[in-house]
C-alpha cells in the first residue's frame, strides 16, 4: 500500500529545504503546494505571530467515512536543530546521511514524510476510517513552541501519535521527564588585565569555580543536568566583568529535579559569595512530564499495529521532550512513535530507506487499527 518511491522523494525534498526554528516559511510553503497537489485539505494557524517566527503550524484534515470511529492524529515538526543550507544528501547501502558539514534533518522529516505517506496511501486504498488529522508543527526544537501555540483542544481529537524519536520502529514512548531551563548571569568587576588585575573580579573564574563544584551529566537513572552555553568577556586584556550561562536539568521525578536545580543554584551562589561577585539565577519549567497508562486506548492501538506488522512493540521512557508533552498537557492522550532517525542532533545523523518505509507502514496500520474501535473514546 505504501508508495515507496513517493515516500523517499518526499523525505529527500523535505530535507533539502533549510528550515531552522522560527525560519520554516520556505518548507511550510513548499508543503502547502505538495498537500494541495495531492488533494489534502490544509489550514494554518497564527503560530508564527504568537512565537515570533515566520511560519505557522499546518493542520491537515481527512474527514472520516466510518461512523463512530475515533478521531486520531499523526504529528511531526518542520524545524531542524540547526540550519542546513546547501545540504548534500548521500545514500550508501540504503542509508541516508548528510554529505555536508551539517545535520541531515531526519529529525523530524524522517517522521513527517512517513506520516504524510500513510495518509496518502489510506486515501488511495478507499478503506473506511475515522477522522484523521496531520499536525505539522513549527519551532519544536527550541521549546515545543509551535505545539504550545496550536489549539489542539479545538479539534475534538481522541488521541494521537507524534513521530519523533529514534529506533527501533514499532516501539513507543509512554513516559517522559520534566525539563527545567536555567539562565544565569554572573557579574564581576572589570579591570586592566595587565596593569591592575587584582582590582577586578573575573566572572569567568567565578563561573569555573561554581561549575567545578557541581554534579552534572548523569545524576541517576532518570535524571540529567548540563551546562550548555557560556558567553562572556570583552578582550584578553580585560578582567571579564560578566558571564551568561544557559543550563538545563531533566528528571522523571519532580522532587529530584527540584533538588538538582537547587544544587546548581547553590553552587553559583557560593562561588559568587567567595569571589565577591553577584549572580542572577532564573529558571523555569520548560515542559512537564507525561505518563500514559499502558492499558490506555492509544497504547493498545499502537501496540496492536506493531504486532500486526511483526515489530517490537516495547514501551519506553525517555528524558527527551517532544510535542507530545504539550498535547498531553492540553488533554489529548498522545504517545511518541519511534522512527528510524538515529544519532540526531549530530552531523553523523542517519536514517535508512527500510526504516522510512517501515515507519510509514506502521503509521498506516495505526490508522487501520484505530478504525476498528467500535465507538469513540469520548
Amino acid at each position: 500500500m505504501i508508495n515507496e518511491a513517493r515516500l523517499i522523494q518526499l523525505f529527500l525534498d523535505l530535507c533539502s529545504v533549510n528550515s531552522p526554528s522560527r525560519q520554516e516559511q520556505e518548507v511550510v510553503e513548499w508543503m502547502k503546494g505538495f498537500l494541495t497537489q495531492n488533494d489534502l485539505h490544509w489550514t494554518e494557524d497564527n503560530a508564527g505571530e504568537v512565537i515570533g517566527g515566520n511560519a505557522n503550524n499546518l493542520i491537515v484534515h481527512v474527514p472520516g467515512n466510518l461512523s463512530g470511529a475515533p478521531s486520531i492524529f499523526l504529528s511531526a515538526h518542520f524545524d531542524t536543530v540547526e540550519p542546513t543550507p546547501d545540504l548534500l544528501i548521500e545514500e550508501v547501502d540504503g542509508v541516508f546521511r548528510s554529505a555536508s558539514d551539517t545535520i541531515l534533518g531526519a529529525d523530524d522529516k524522517g517522521g513527517m514524510a512517513p506520516a504524510i505517506e500513510a495518509v496518502l496511501a489510506l486515501k488511495a486504498s478507499g478503506e473506511a476510517h475515522g477522522d484523521i488529522y496531520l499536525l505539522l508543527s513549527v519551532a519544536e526544537e527550541i521549546g515545543l513552541l509551535g505545539a504550545a501555540a496550536l489549539q489542539i483542544e479545538d479539534l475534538n481529537l481522541d488521541y494521537g501519535f507524534v513521530l519523533d524519536t529514534g529506533p527501533p520502529v514499532g516501539t513507543y514512548v509512554t513516559r517522559t521527564a520534566n525539563h527545567d531551563k536555567m539562565d544565569i548571569t554572573i557579574t564581576g568587576k572589570p579591570a586592566h588585565a595587565g596593569k591592575d588585575p587584582e582590582k577586578g573580579i573575573n566572572a569567568i573564574q567565578v563561573a569555573a569555580d561554581a561549575i567545578a563544584q557541581m554534579t552534572l551529566g548523569r545524576i541517576d537513572a532518570e535524571t540529567t543536568a548540563n551546562i550548555g552555553i557560556i558567553t562572556g568577556g570583552t578582550g584578553t586584556n580585560v578582567v571579564c566583568p560578566e558571564v551568561t550561562i544557559k543550563a538545563e536539568a531533566r528528571s522523571t521525578n519532580v522532587e529530584t529535579l527540584d533538588a538538582q536545580v537547587a544544587h546548581m543554584k547553590q553552587c553559583f551562589t557560593d562561588a559568587a559569595s567567595k569571589w565577591g561577585a553577584e549572580v542572577r539565577f532564573d529558571y523555569k519549567r520548560h515542559y512537564n512530564a507525561y505518563t500514559i497508562d499502558e492499558t490506555s486506548e492509544v497504547v493498545r492501538v499502537g501496540q496492536e499495529a506493531s504486532r500486526n506488522l511483526g515489530l517490537d512493540n516495547m514501551l519506553r521512557t525517555t528524558l527527551g521532550g517532544s510535542d507530545a508533552n504539550i498535547y498531553n498537557a492540553k488533554g489529548v492522550p498522545t504517545i511518541v512513535m519511534a522512527t528510524g532517525m538515529d544519532k540526531i542532533h549530530t552531523h553523523d545523523e542517519f536514517i535508512s530507506r527500510a526504516d522510512l518505509i517501515k515507519t510509514a507502514e506502521l503509521a498506516l496500520e495505526v490508522i487501520r487499527v484505530a478504525a476498528k474501535t467500535p465507538t469513540k473514546v469520548h
